[in-house]
Order: C-alpha cells, then sequence, then structure tokens
C-alpha cells in the first residue's frame, strides 16, 4: 500500500507542476537578508529528541529506547506519543483527557516523515493511541486524514480495541465544570492540551508527530490545530521541522509550523523561526488570552522554542556521538512574554 500512496502523491505533484505551482512561489518568495545560511546536515549519530512539556521527558525516554532497539526517527516519535496518550493521569491527551462540553472525550493527532508522507485522525473518540492509527493512514492508505466514525472503522479494520477514554478523574472535571457551563480557555492551565514531537535519528533523518484531547470543554465537533499538517506540525527532510502547542485557532489562521519550516529554509536557525512565528500571531491578533509556543528542529541538529507568554516549556534529549550516553534537559521558553 505504500507504494500506492506514493503513486497518489507523485501524480498530485505532477499537476501542480502543470498549474506552475513551484516557479510561482519561488517568484514570491524573498530571502532575508538578515539570516544565514539554512542548516546543513548533522554528524550521524548525533541523534536528538524534543517533545512539548514536562510530559515531553519520559516521552522522549521512550524514543530513544525505540531508537536504541533499531527504530527509525518514526519510531522515535510513535513510541514517545503513545506513552503519554496511555497515561491515565494525564489530563490533556489519550486515556483520561478532558472531554467536550457534551462529556466526550474526542481525540486528534498527526504524524509525518522526512520523505513527505504523512497521516492524520481527527474527532476519534474509543481510540486508545491515535498517533497509531495517524501512522497507519499515512503507511497504508493513499490518504493523509480520517475523521470522526471513518477513522474509527478503520481502527476497528486494524484490529485496535474499543477504549473507553472518560476517566473518573476527568468525568469529576467535568462535572463541577458543567455548574457554570462557562467556556474560557485559559493560559497554561489547561493542563498542557498537546503533546508535540520532533526527533532526528543516528542518519540523520527527520519525523514528527501531534497528539490530544484539545481543549477542554471545547463544542462536540472542535477541530484544533494539531492533526491538521502545516499547522499543528510540518516536517520537511532536507529542512527541518516544527510543531506548536497552545490555543489551536491562533495556529490555524497562521499556519504556524508550515511558516517555522519554511523560515528556516530561508534561513533562519531554529529559534529565530520559532520567534518570528510567534510575531505573526501577536500581529494579527489580541493575544492577552491566548497561548501558542513553538518547538523547531532543524536539520543540523538544533533546536528553537518561543510561545507569546511565559510558562512554556520543553524537554530536549540528544547525544553528541553514537557512543556517548544521551543528555536530557527541560528548557523554559517563557522569554516569549511581552
Amino acid at each position: 500500500m505504500a507504494s500506492t500512496r506514493r503513486t497518489f502523491l507523485a501524480q498530485a505533484a505532477a499537476i501542480a507542476g502543470t498549474l506552475g505551482i513551484g516557479s510561482r512561489w519561488n517568484q514570491a518568495w524573498s530571502h532575508p537578508a538578515n539570516w544565514g545560511s539554512k542548516p546543513g546536515p548533522a554528524k550521524e549519530g548525533t541523534a536528538v529528541m524534543t517533545s512539548t512539556w514536562n510530559h515531553g521527558m519520559l516521552a522522549n525516554d521512550a524514543g530513544f529506547q525505540a531508537l536504541d532497539e533499531g527504530g527509525s526517527a518514526l519510531d522515535m516519535i510513535e513510541a514517545g506519543a503513545r506513552l503519554v496518550e496511555a497515561d491515565a493521569e494525564g489530563l490533556s491527551v489519550g486515556i483520561g483527557g478532558l472531554p467536550d462540553r457534551d462529556g466526550h472525550v474526542t481525540l486528534d493527532a498527526c504524524i509525518m516523515d522526512h520523505l513527505g508522507d504523512a497521516g492524520s485522525v481527527c474527532f476519534v473518540q474509543n481510540v486508545a493511541h491515535p498517533i497509531s492509527l495517524a501512522r497507519n493512514v499515512m503507511d497504508r492508505t493513499p490518504h493523509v486524514m480520517l475523521a470522526g466514525a471513518g477513522a474509527e472503522q478503520y481502527a476497528r479494520e486494524l484490529g485496535m480495541p474499543v477504549t473507553p477514554l472518560l476517566t473518573e478523574q476527568a468525568r469529576l472535571a467535568w462535572e463541577r465544570w458543567r455548574e457554570t457551563s462557562n467556556y474560557q480557555p485559559v493560559i497554561n492551565i489547561e493542563n498542557h492540551d498537546t503533546i508535540g514531537l520532533l526527533a532526528m535519528d543516528d542518519q540523520g533523518r527527520l519525523a514528527g508527530g501531534c497528539t490530544t484531547s484539545g481543549v477542554a470543554y471545547k463544542m462536540h465537533g472542535r477541530v484544533g490545530d494539531s492533526p491538521i499538517i502545516g499547522a499543528g506540525l510540518y516536517v520537511d527532510g532536507a529542512i527541518g521541522g516544527a510543531t506548536a502547542t497552545g490555543l489551536g485557532e491562533a495556529v490555524m489562521r497562521t499556519v504556524g509550523s508550515f511558516l517555522v519550516v519554511e523560515l528556516m529554509r530561508q534561513g533562519a536557525s531554529a529559534q529565530e523561526a520559532c520567534f518570528e512565528a510567534v510575531q505573526r500571531i501577536i500581529r494579527s491578533m489580541p493575544t492577552e488570552d491566548l497561548q501558542v509556543g513553538y518547538l523547531a528542529l532543524g536539520r543540523d541538529g538544533q533546536v528553537g522554542g518561543h510561545a507569546i507568554h511565559g510558562g512554556f516549556n520543553y524537554a530536549l534529549h540528544q547525544r553528541t556521538s553514537a557512543d556517548t550516553p544521551i543528555e536530557s534537559a527541560l528548557i523554559d521558553a517563557s522569554h516569549g512574554e511581552h
């Protein structure tokens, strides 16, 4: 099925070429004079994984375990995401995620590799690991995104079990919220509603993923940026990858992760690209009551992160050579407050 998928995408690319889309893009984009050359490749044996928020520390551990067992960057992403999805104590991703205003836990996820292949699912219920379902969409179908009941049907066809997602802890939180039913997304309070992950393996292959239960108490049917390629996640194997966290509506309106990667293509560092993507949001809409953070990994192995307000952090695991132990850190990117 993978070859069918690539044939499908190749045909789409050929159609785009006949329309002259590529040439118009090149003519329209100018190189920012104040940025250096675009990232070069990292040395082999210098794997890197970075993930949003504190739960990214354990996710990165799982990713490097998958790598050391013979996996690729894509396997690192799936392993890290699955660990967080399975944590029933967390209120933001997978099992235990806070429900929508009608009491339903709905999940979104996407995954993308260095070749530009991508898979996504959104508005999925009773599936414990939407990241794995998204990977199957990528690997086994000619599509990029499946939604709702159709995605759930595909999960059953793959043999994924029906898994109740609403835990007692999340149900009690929803019952308390129903006393006022006042929907107000609060900066960094809604228990970090996403984990975004980026990885580069020892062969220099890049991959990324994103998985979430979305903002708590949203309208039933709401989908945010996390499963949307170019918004919540984007990877270009020759340049780098980026992922977003925070209020999805703001990320979608600015196609944030794609923007970060395109800025890196024009010579920005991972840090500079995240900073500029945040500024695009600040210049385009009121941001007093919303948070967005970006995390980026360049092809050169450099990592950057920036956010509108304080409180955004990310986990970073890396090794300087194939023989050195993994170095781990939790990095505060809260300098973005304005």
